[in-house]
């Protein structure tokens, strides 16, 4: 693609040129001739082209208009469909019949990053894979084990649906211009069957948030309002313990007990209503 297409700061605009780093990326995704791709924020294209020399059908999604139609004008493998759109609104589900999956690739803005992974969560059971680059920090969060300082909201909903491989670092100078921090490339893999279900999903995220929130705090103090520490214990927890300490299967264990005393009190409630 024509580099007259300036990057705009207002979208966070970093173009990948380095070839060594494209190569090692798609060498890291491992195209088929089958798949269906979806592509966020693909920039001048430096993904594009080796993706639409590879698969069946390759959908790209960019918000910008010039480097929207720059990328229509370049499709010339006629497998490439250019939507001009904001990847925050845009329905995944448009992009597949029943029973298929997409694998998705993209440079994801720095400004939105981690809103957009909570956007994709949402979509998981759509995907096959997910490989992106990120800022090395979001990766380093979303990669780290309990205990670590790193470790946080971002890591457990994460942990709860996919799998998470922090494949290698990516030098600033691999982009134009080059940002002000490394970048790493991620893969995630959605659970074939998640830790939580669709029910679950709410409550789970509201007392993980309400965790770290407090992540200093134990969790008889920051989860105050949801469960006393006697609850905690009783979902095998130490309450004394902080939520930084705490693996994703005991926000679970905490989530579904929290989930079940909530039916317990509607159940409670509904009934002394009908009795009066």
């Amino acid at each position: 693609m024509r580099n007259s297409v300036r990057p705009r700061k207002r979208y966070g605009q970093h173009f990948l040129h380095d070839p060594n780093i494209i190569r090692k990326i798609i060498d890291a995704i491992q195209p088929r001739s089958h798949d269906l791709f979806v592509e966020v924020g693909p920039g001048r294209g430096a993904i594009t082209r080796p993706l639409a020399e590879a698969v069946k059908r390759l959908d790209v999604i960019e918000i910008d208009r010039d480097l929207a139609a720059a990328l229509k004008d370049q499709n010339s493998h006629g497998n490439v469909t250019v939507y001009r759109a904001d990847v925050m609104n845009f329905a995944f589900e448009t992009l597949v019949q029943p029973g298929e999956k997409l694998r998705l690739a993209g440079n994801l803005p720095y400004n939105i990053s981690s809103p957009l992974l909570f956007y994709l969560l949402d979509s998981s059971h759509l995907f096959e894979d997910i490989h992106v680059t990120l800022q090395k920090e979001v990766v380093d969060r979303i990669t780290a084990l309990p205990g670590n300082r790193t470790y946080g909201r971002l890591t457990v909903a994460l942990a709860a649906r996919c799998k998470a491989e922090n494949l290698f670092e990516i030098q600033p100078g691999s982009f134009s211009p080059p940002p002000r921090v490394k970048s790493s490339f991620l893969r995630l893999t959605p659970l074939q069957t998640p830790k939580i279900s669709a029910v679950l999903a709410p409550a789970f995220g509201q007392l993980v948030t309400q965790a770290f929130n407090m992540r200093r705090k134990q969790l008889s103090n920051a989860l105050r309002g949801l469960l006393d520490a006697n609850q905690i214990r009783s979902a095998g927890v130490d309450p004394s313990q902080r939520a930084e300490n705490l693996d994703v299967d005991a926000f679970i264990r905490l989530a579904e007990l929290w989930l079940q005393q909530g039916s317990l009190r509607g159940d409670e409630k509904s009934l002394s209503n009908r009795l009066k």
